[in-house]
């Protein structure tokens, strides 16, 4: 993916930035990471610039796992039933799976085990679990790119470690490129390859090994 980006103030002009990996998305509260992530998905109209895809990208080969609101996770529906809905978007009036869409939906199910939780109701599974019922729903809509916001949020150490070694297993064997939306930076650095850092005033595009040595050296100068 190639996100053309206005001009930063630490650079004479606009950059172009080629994320294929896994990409985390941080900043302060404030700083644009949900409205950056609403304008990439078509969700919201940029005040300024625009948003292009290249090649075959679209925003229909995006898969998005939002943060979860309470009365989501209390969803009455089976775990089969929400990971096939991932391809709602793609049906417009027909009234039915086809048979092929049957078919990824079982397949990301198996991907992430899911096949012996299938039949159960999702508002029964624990935060791990459920977690991994909506990866799978987004995996129904991807085909170039996921996107995750917070996918940390309400999970545990086990179950955050065990979604970071998803995503990065995903990312190796099914190429699809990942961003992340997130505060875990610690282990959301680890698990990432790039980093997109919005900052007062610009933002910082690079690799997580390049972000933690400029973070070092600002605390070391402060």
């Amino acid at each position: 993916m190639e996100l053309n980006l206005a001009p930063n103030p630490l650079h004479q002009q606009r950059q172009t930035l080629r994320i294929d990996k896994i990409a985390t998305l941080i900043g302060e509260n404030g700083s644009g990471k949900s409205t950056f992530v609403k304008s990439l998905l078509g969700l919201v109209k940029p005040l300024k610039g625009s948003i292009h895809f290249h090649g075959d990208w679209s925003r229909s080969s995006i898969g998005y796992l939002p943060q979860q609101t309470p009365a989501q996770r209390d969803f009455p529906a089976s775990v089969q039933e929400i990971v096939r809905s991932g391809f709602l978007s793609k049906m417009g009036m027909r009234p039915f799976y086809t048979r092929q869409e049957k078919q990824q939906a079982e397949a990301a199910m198996e991907r992430l085990n899911l096949i012996p939780l299938r039949k159960r109701c999702y508002r029964e599974l624990s935060g791990g679990q459920q977690q991994r019922v909506l990866l799978a729903r987004a995996l129904c809509a991807a085909q170039k790119l996921l996107v995750l916001d917070e996918p940390t949020t309400g999970l545990d150490a086990e179950s955050s470690a065990e979604l970071y070694r998803i995503l990065q297993e995903l990312n190796q064997t099914e190429s699809i490129t990942i961003l992340m939306v997130t505060h875990d930076l610690e282990n959301a650095c680890a698990a990432a390859k790039q980093v997109l850092y919005f900052e007062p005033g610009g933002y910082f595009f690079g690799t997580a090994a390049a972000f933690q040595t400029r973070s070092m050296a600002q605390k070391g100068a402060n």
